[in-house]
This record gives structure tokens, C-alpha cells and sequence, in this order.
């Protein structure tokens, strides 16, 4: 008789405790449970891949590449079928992963590519669309003037992937001479309080006179904001930002943040479940496109993001369930 199913810690491991029936076993490695956006992540990936008779051991690498790569070891020897991985590094995964494709282990790239491997998927957002909508929407705010540009860490291929996407719209306008580049950095483990002291030095550097953002994610256009806030120019300087997390919907109904982009992260997570059990079985995958990562070109299942401003919130989070009402206007 199978066991209720549950989220338990053991040994290090959230382990998806089900009836230990005789299902696919996934390794998911996350690269750092500490955010919000991530938990979201790791729970609807079990409840998905659960629900389809799989057992998913969850691990978390808090940021730090070394400790995930020890973390994909120990999946391997306990001879999980799949590895659904959100690479801390996607750059330095290449001999680990080699050798669990050695023991026949399927490995999915989760939202972040892994580069220099072989693997057998990847799953994501058109990140190269996600920061065209960052750009579209700030620089359809302010056409023109003076632009600060915070990517995200250098070691996610996926901050660089938003960084072409942001330069697609952007390049036009500065080769027109209406856009000046005062500013281009990036936050090192996509940290706020990085942001944040890009931003401040950035104010110091051009005496304030910063006319736009664009920031690669939430978490560092809030660490900006709060950089901007101290110089009374929250709300007047536009910025873009990416995840939907809850703080930043609530600074774009105060007005202190222009947009943010919402990847409906239930659908990744429901897709990447039903993909890593299909891995397991070997059954066929219907892909939508590839990307080159250096050694192969991955087999890629993009999903579509979506710009959010507050004209559109209730249509868009609220009516995905993403945030409550009450979360998002703390009634």
C-alpha cells in the first residue's frame, strides 16, 4: 500500500518520501534552497514528479559549486536514474557529469544550462526573449538618457543569455546616440546586496545622474532600488527585474520598480518533472529547439516568459495563483 507523500530531511537530503515503490528515482540538485524562488521550484517539481510514481531526492548546494558537485556524487551512488540539476556553476559540471553518464544516469538541465557536457536536456525560458522584455520595457519608459546595466552572476549562463537579450534592443539605441551606457556589472551569486553596492558606486560615479536600470533579475533591482531610495530617486529612475518574487510585485505597485518578468514557474516545474520520468523510461521527448553548450547541442523544451507591469498583475500572477491578492496588496 503506498504511503502518503511528503517532503522529509534525511541526512542533508529532502527526500520525497512516497511508498518506495518501484518508480524512477531523481537526483534534484538545487543551487541554492535559500531563495524564494527556488523552494517554489523544488516543491512543485516533487508534487508533479511524485504524482507520475517517482521518488525525487532533493538537494541543495547554497550557493556554492564545490558542495553541488559532492551533491551529484552521492545521487550517483545511490543509483538515481535521472539528475534534474540547477547548476550553482554551470561551467565546471563537465567531469561529474561524464561520470554519471557512465553509470547510464540521464541528466536534465534544469532553467540553467550546463556548458561543456553531455547531457540529454535542458529546460527553460527563452532567456535571450527575457531580457529583450526587460530592455523593451525600459527603454520604452525612458527613451532616451543615461542607462546603468546589473546582470546577474557571471558563472550563470542563463545572466549572459539575458544580457544578449537586453543588448538585442538596446544596441540600436546607443549606436543612434539615444542611450549612454554609464554603467555595465555584474552581481556576483545574482546577490542583492552586490546590486546594491554596484548601484551606490554607480550614483557616485555620474553624481546621480543615472536615468534607467536595466537589472537582470528581482533580487538585484531591489538591492538598486535600495540604493536609488537613498538619494531620493525611487520611482523616478526606471528598472526592469525578472521572477515575479513578491517584494518586487509589491515595489511595482508602489511604483519604485517598472516591470518584472514572470516565467510561470508551475509549468516548469510540472514540465520538468514529466520530461525527467520520460528520461527514465527512455520513452521519446518532443523538443522545440537546441542550444549549443560548448560540447553538444542540448535538446531544449523553452517555455515562454511574460512582462509584467502593474497594469497586468491581477491577470498574470494573481490569476496563476503565483501570489494571493492579499500577498500582493497586503490587505
Amino acid at each position: 500500500m503506498r504511503l502518503l507523500s511528503s517532503l522529509i530531511l534525511i541526512g542533508g537530503i529532502f527526500l520525497s518520501a512516497m511508498s518506495f515503490a518501484a518508480g524512477p528515482k531523481i537526483g534534484l540538485l538545487m543551487s541554492d534552497l535559500r531563495l524564494e524562488r527556488w523552494q517554489k521550484d523544488r516543491d512543485l517539481f516533487t508534487e508533479a514528479a511524485e504524482a507520475l510514481g517517482a521518488t525525487v531526492y532533493a538537494q541543495s548546494a547554497n550557493g556554492d559549486a564545490t558542495t553541488q558537485i559532492s551533491q551529484i556524487e552521492n545521487m550517483i551512488s545511490r543509483g538515481v536514474d535521472v539528475l534534474v540539476i540547477v547548476p550553482e556553476n554551470g561551467e565546471v559540471l563537465g567531469n561529474v557529469i561524464a561520470e554519471a553518464k557512465s553509470e547510464g544516469i540521464k541528466v536534465l538541465a534544469y532553467d540553467r544550462l550546463i556548458k561543456f557536457a553531455e547531457i540529454d536536456l535542458y529546460v527553460s525560458f527563452d532567456n535571450v526573449r527575457v531580457g529583450e522584455m526587460q530592455a523593451e520595457a525600459i527603454i520604452s519608459k525612458t527613451p532616451k538618457g543615461k542607462y546603468f546595466l546589473i546582470g546577474g552572476s557571471p558563472t550563470d549562463n542563463n545572466a549572459k543569455m539575458f544580457r544578449e537579450g537586453q543588448m538585442n534592443i538596446l544596441q540600436p539605441a546607443i549606436d543612434a546616440g539615444d542611450i549612454t551606457v554609464v554603467g555595465d556589472q555584474w552581481a556576483t551569486g545574482w546577490s542583492a546586496e552586490a546590486a546594491l553596492n554596484i548601484m551606490e558606486n554607480g550614483l557616485t560615479a555620474n553624481a546621480n545622474k543615472i536615468d534607467a536600470v536595466v537589472a537582470s533579475n528581482d533580487g538585484t533591482a531591489g538591492g538598486a532600488i535600495q540604493a536609488l531610495a537613498t538619494q531620493g530617486l525611487a520611482g523616478k529612475v526606471a528598472i526592469s527585474g525578472q521572477d515575479a518574487d513578491l517584494a518586487a510585485v509589491r515595489r511595482i505597485v508602489a511604483g519604485t520598480q517598472t516591470m518584472t518578468v514572470y516565467k510561470p514557474i508551475s509549468n516548469l516545474a510540472k514540465t520538468s518533472a514529466e520530461l525527467a520520468v520520460k528520461l527514465a523510461k527512455s520513452e521519446k521527448i518532443n523538443t522545440n529547439g537546441t542550444v549549443e553548450n560548448g560540447k553538444v547541442d542540448v535538446p531544449a523544451v523553452l517555455l515562454a516568459p511574460i512582462a509584467v507591469f502593474k497594469d497586468n498583475i491581477d491577470a498574470t500572477i494573481i490569476a496563476d495563483g503565483f501570489h494571493s491578492h492579499d500577498a500582493v496588496y497586503q490587505k
